[in-house]
């Protein structure tokens, strides 16, 4: 293996483009007789070619990771339409065919929401915090909304009626009935999910919240010019730049990499031996201690000693603040940014593996990466993010009333509990009740819906009540895991109907790849009258395949 990275055996500006100068017969291009694209033409061919729109920016994205060749220097850099046409051949309508060979013809591709950009789909307080396993809120507002059209030919919902998601994790469904002018109840028996979806639909003192997070992010600084940790970290990203600069050039290495033209692994193993003893000897020098004495708790695992001294300090300080709602948005922001910097690699990010204190090579950057030393840039970045987004929340919010309850949905009564904590939605809730369900059920040993978050129940202390989870990954998927499942969803849904008005109608969303749905309606006397098929798109895992969900209509047996 070489010392550094070799340069490709042909430049891609020599390669024939004969091929390519096909497709600009009828295209007004400038650079079109070279079969080379400015990025701003990139963007406009891609958008034509896909019939979605494709902007410089996410052009720029494919060169800097390694999809297309960068042709050029910067402020002249081109890309080579061969390169767009290889990157893009799975569009066209190619993409819906590929998943209804594989999922079957009865697969509504309009349920895809193809068309909207990840900007859209985690748009405004959708994207407060991470959560695994919830649905987008186009979704959710395509059978929330009075459009019909050839799939959806009735409206089952109108404005100010009330909807209840007995699952509410996250809280999309709320705040897109906040959106819709509708109500909506939660329900969940996760304590911390309770709070994201309350904090998603809260209301704010933008001024108040602005000036506790200035004074803490001002005592975090003053906190952190007490150790070594800023003049360590700025020596190591120095070196670290050096390095990669020299052994993983960007954008060629990604390039090469996507081209097949370099072993990953085996010359990512041989670099990141090479930059350890770097990292070590600066280690040493500036005395940083990496692990916690203790690894009793997830924070105390996964967490590097000062990151958890920070983490501690800012608790601390939030702990002071006097509003409640401002607290509670706060104690969001923290959580978000503890999470993100958790001792692991970026790839690993949402599926821990083992706790990562050292430098390693990144296979989602390429490169050579590091761990998190200080909360700083994330508490900045999420703090600054959150309140854009209750901004924007705030313009398209209508005046209606969304009320999270943390309970066990099979037994939870709802009526009871939404007037204790807010008697004028308990008095519309007893005249009017409830008309219907949207919900995202768990699926059978899938997720641990209170392991995902653990570092907030370790940091907040609230109750854990992992036992109550129905279908969590814990239990697995045998046959018994199954039967209680059904039992635990069918019980929610007979305890729910004590609350809703009569003639209601009842979505839940689900990859029924067992079955199960036909048997949880009979126990609930209910009826499946319609079942409406979607290809889900665009998944975080890592498992790529083609994968569909049922949207299942129920009502009164």
């Amino acid at each position: 293996m070489t010392d550094t990275l070799e340069a490709p055996k042909k430049s891609m500006s020599t390669l024939p483009v004969q091929g390519a100068l096909c497709c600009y017969k009828h295209m007004d291009m400038p650079s079109a007789s070279n079969g080379l694209l400015t990025i701003k033409e990139a963007s406009t061919w891609a958008t034509k070619h896909i019939g979605k729109i494709v902007t410089p920016a996410n052009i720029a994205y494919l060169i800097q990771y390694g999809r297309v060749k960068k042709i050029g220097e910067n402020g002249s850099t081109q890309v080579s339409l061969c390169d767009l046409q290889r990157y893009y051949q799975s569009y066209n309508g190619s993409r819906e065919t590929g998943f209804k060979e594989r999922l079957g013809d009865d697969l509504n591709w309009a349920l895809s929401f193809e068309q909207y950009k990840e900007l859209e789909t985690t748009k405004h307080v959708h994207r407060l915090h991470p959560y695994k396993g919830k649905f987008i809120p186009q979704l959710v507002e395509y059978f929330l909304d009075s459009h019909t059209d050839n799939f959806k030919t009735s409206t089952y919902f109108n404005k100010n009626d009330i909807i209840l998601d007995p699952f509410s994790g996250s809280g999309t469904t709320m705040v897109q009935a906040c959106e819709l002018g509708m109500n909506a109840i939660g329900v969940d028996i996760s304590a911390f999910n309770t709070l994201i979806g309350n904090c998603k639909v809260g209301k704010y003192d933008i001024a108040d919240l602005s000036y506790e997070i200035k004074k803490i992010t001002e005592k975090l600084n003053s906190y952190i010019k007490n150790f070594n940790i800023v003049k360590f970290e700025n020596k190591l990203l120095h070196e670290l730049s050096v390095f990669n600069n020299r052994y993983f050039p960007v954008p060629d290495y990604k390039y090469r990499l996507h081209a097949g033209e370099i072993n990953e692994t085996a010359y990512a193993t041989e670099k990141e031996k090479q930059f350890l003893p770097i990292y070590e000897q600066l280690i040493r020098e500036h005395g940083i201690q990496l692990n916690q004495k203790r690894h009793e708790t997830f924070l105390d695992k996964w967490y590097s000693q000062h990151i958890r001294d920070e983490i501690e300090y800012v608790y601390e300080e939030l702990k002071k603040i006097e509003n409640i709602s401002t607290k509670k948005i706060v104690s969001l922001i923290l959580s978000r940014t503890i999470r993100s910097c958790r001792a692991t690699t970026h790839a690993d990010l949402a599926t821990l593996l083992e706790p990562v204190t050292t430098t390693y090579y990144c296979r989602k950057h390429g490169k050579i990466c590091k761990p998190l030393f200080s909360i700083m840039k994330w508490w900045k970045t999420y703090s600054k993010d959150t309140i854009a987004r209750l901004l924007q929340f705030e313009k398209l919010r209508t005046s209606t009333f969304q009320l999270c309850l943390t309970g066990n949905s099979r037994s939870i009564n709802i009526f009871e509990q939404v007037k204790r904590k807010n008697p004028n939605f308990g008095d519309m809730l007893e005249q009017k009740k409830i008309q219907g369900i949207f919900s995202s059920p768990p699926y059978v040993g899938l997720i641990d819906y209170h392991e995902q978050h653990a570092y907030a129940y370790d940091l907040f202390g609230f109750e854990r009540k992992d036992e109550l989870e129905i279908g969590p990954l814990f239990k697995g998927q045998s046959k018994e895991a199954k039967q209680n499942y059904i039992q635990g969803i069918a019980d929610v849904l007979n305890n729910c109907k004590r609350f809703l008005a009569d003639d209601y109608n009842v979505f839940l969303v689900a990859n029924d790849k067992y079955n199960m749905y036909p048997i949880i309606a009979e126990k609930a006397a209910m009826v499946i009258v319609n079942q409406f098929r979607r290809p889900v798109l665009n998944r975080t895992e890592k498992d790529k395949s083609a994968y569909s969900e049922t949207i299942f209509h129920l009502k009164e047996k």
